[in-house]
């Protein structure tokens, strides 16, 4: 049985999980879930690594409290936590936002990093995704929670070349949860993100240590485009696609969980 328990940050008390042993592997999920998705990776990887996961703040069961914080010195304090210098770090979509920003600030520990569907801070947003931004607003706003998380669903988790009934239906009902309990969390006044790092796609070349980018071939083709481009540019990068939209790890966990571990035994 894993593990769990909350870690007292300044701020906040961030909700954790951990099994296994070995060299620590720290799971950090997207913007649209929280600790949850990560069940077919924990089963996974635990055999061979001391398996970490975690809420980020503002999902899962970690609240927002007012005061300055940054989501990738929080991953510090966890690795802090459990004393560990060092790291594999696996992270999809804002999760892997997070794990660059972390890397970049922390160079030595992370060990190896994982990164689906990544997205980096000064990456250019496209139109779509700008749409996109303001059409969830405009329903949050509204009241309408329903139509928010459909939004979300549709273009993150079917993707924009799929119907929602040709996506498994317990993923999208997973995913759905997860990102309704996001919305419903309150986001106390005095709530502010410290001064960010300098942007990531000017400082690639820092980011020397193995590194492996898995994006879904129904992913948005911005996105893919993004990744393609980074995995050209890193120092030690490499690429790999698999058959999913923008939530590669729950919709192909197999595949998923083969490639990152044939990549991280290799590395550890």
């Amino acid at each position: 049985m894993p593990e769990s328990g909350f870690i007292s940050v300044p701020g906040a008390e961030i909700y954790y999980e951990v099994a296994g042993s070995g060299h620590p592997l720290l799971l950090i999920h997207a913007g649209i879930a929280d600790s949850r998705m990560w069940d077919a990776q924990v089963e996974a990887f635990s055999p061979h690594f001391r398996t970490i996961r975690y809420d980020q703040r503002g999902f899962g069961r970690t609240r927002l409290s007012a005061g300055e914080f940054s989501y990738h010195e929080d991953v510090a304090a966890v690795l802090d936590h459990f004393g560990h210098g060092q790291a594999h770090i696996v992270g999809i979509s804002f999760g892997a936002f997070t794990a660059v920003d972390f890397a970049l600030a922390y160079p030595q520990r992370a060990s190896a990093l994982v990164l689906g569907a990544p997205g980096f801070r000064g990456a250019v947003v496209s139109e779509r995704v700008e749409r996109f931004n303001d059409e969830e607003e405009a329903l949050l706003e509204q009241g309408d929670l329903d139509g928010a998380v459909e939004l979300n669903l549709r273009l993150w988790v079917d993707g924009v070349q799929r119907e929602p009934h040709e996506v498994d239906r317990k993923v999208r009902e997973l995913v759905g949860v997860m990102q309704r309990n996001a919305f419903q969390i309150e986001e106390p006044e005095g709530l502010k993100l410290k001064p960010a790092p300098p942007a990531a796609p000017e400082r690639l070349d820092e980011l020397t240590m193995p590194v492996l980018i898995i994006t879904g071939a129904l992913d948005l083709e911005e996105v893919n485009r993004l990744a393609e481009r980074v995995a050209e540019e890193l120092p030690n990068g490499r690429l790999l696609t698999l058959p999913t939209a923008h939530m590669i790890s729950l919709e192909e966990p197999a595949g998923f969980n083969e490639a990152v571990l044939r990549f991280l035994l290799g590395n550890d």
